[in-house]
């Protein structure tokens, strides 16, 4: 029998469920919360997570935002891809543009939130215009662009041979072997590797019981595509401002990557650390990742709309007529040229 998990981890009912397709067809489940018309907020989450992984946050926000959380492909109730092609950050960044497309009306935006694989989301999709036109700003939390593997510290420090942590590591990523019922042991081995060490008991529960739903062959299936992950070129494609989030004892996604991420952002808002916090910030600091998402949405609606540059059309030349000349251009002052 499961422990019981804290009443905040728990979502609330929604006041919308639909489902969104892709561009290559595939079905992802989208739920909204809170008042229609509200400020928009959407959530990706991470890798083996879906929408319950983010409840605590949806509770902190539902009173006054309009939130949409997706279960992204082959997670949650979203069905998952037929082969190995439907796995891909170019097929994270079709479904994000798809949910943005459904849920965010034409002339409005959102503050997008990515966790970890939610955030590479967000980065992939960093060169699509239509996600832009719909993102007001940016949260990427416990994520990381590249060399995911070369990061990790999920082994200790024992282990020192470069080359040997890379494949151990890999081969704890990429494991087929199917996680089983939560027990004692998982518990403690999902705490030390995705928390930090101060997580109560009852959030390690909740964690683990969203972690252990996801199927092996697309825990597998993602990883395949983690291990070799580069959304660089979509990172700094990002216009939108940004924040960023780690924690300081993020085993998975090392806050080496949120000062990357900082580093390469066009318009970056702050970089948070969670002192103490392992990769599941949403989990274990709800009220700090919800706090920043507010300081976002309200520092990017107290900014006028960056409104595009009009477009002139070149004046139209009328042609000689037979019956006159042509005038000499006239000679003018060259004009001075500024900075």
């Amino acid at each position: 029998m499961s422990r019981r998990i804290p009443a905040d981890c728990v979502l609330p009912d929604p006041a919308a469920v639909r489902t969104v397709r892709s561009a290559d067809g595939a079905e992802l489940n989208v739920e909204e919360y809170g008042p229609a018309g509200a400020p928009l907020v959407v959530l990706a989450h991470g890798w083996t997570c879906s929408t319950a992984f983010w409840a605590p946050v949806v509770n902190r926000l539902a009173a006054d935002f309009r939130v949409v959380a997706y279960d992204q492909r082959g997670h949650g109730r979203s069905p998952a891809p037929a082969g190995p092609a439907g796995y891909a950050t170019g097929k994270l960044a079709e479904d994000l543009e798809a949910v943005l497309t459904a849920t965010v009306p034409d002339g409005r935006r959102a503050v997008v939130v990515g966790h970890s694989m939610g955030g590479m989301t967000i980065m992939a999709a960093g060169d699509r215009p239509a996600v832009a036109a719909r993102t007001a700003a940016n949260v990427l939390v416990n994520t990381g662009p590249g060399a995911l593997i070369a990061e990790l510290t999920v082994l200790p420090p024992a282990v020192r041979a470069r080359a040997l942590r890379r494949f151990l590591h890999r081969q704890i990523l990429r494991s087929r072997l199917p996680l089983g019922p939560v027990t004692g042991l998982t518990r403690a081995a999902l705490k030390y590797a995705t928390m930090g060490p101060a997580t109560p008991a009852d959030r390690v529960e909740a964690c683990a019981q969203v972690v252990h739903a996801c199927p092996a062959r697309v825990r597998f299936h993602w990883a395949t595509v983690l291990d070799t992950l580069d959304v660089q070129e979509g990172l700094a494609k990002l216009t939108a401002p940004t924040a960023v989030i780690a924690g300081s004892h993020d085993r998975l996604t090392p806050p080496v990557h949120a000062r990357r991420i900082a580093a390469a952002l066009a318009d970056p808002r702050g970089l948070l650390e969670l002192p103490g916090t392992g990769h599941m910030s949403p989990l274990e600091r709800p009220a700090e990742v919800a706090a920043e998402i507010r300081r976002v949405a309200a520092l990017v609606a107290a900014e006028p709309p960056v409104a595009a540059p009009p477009t002139e059309e070149p004046p139209v030349a009328e042609p000689p007529t037979a019956e006159a000349p042509t005038a000499a251009p006239l000679t003018a002052e060259p004009l001075e040229e500024t900075a």
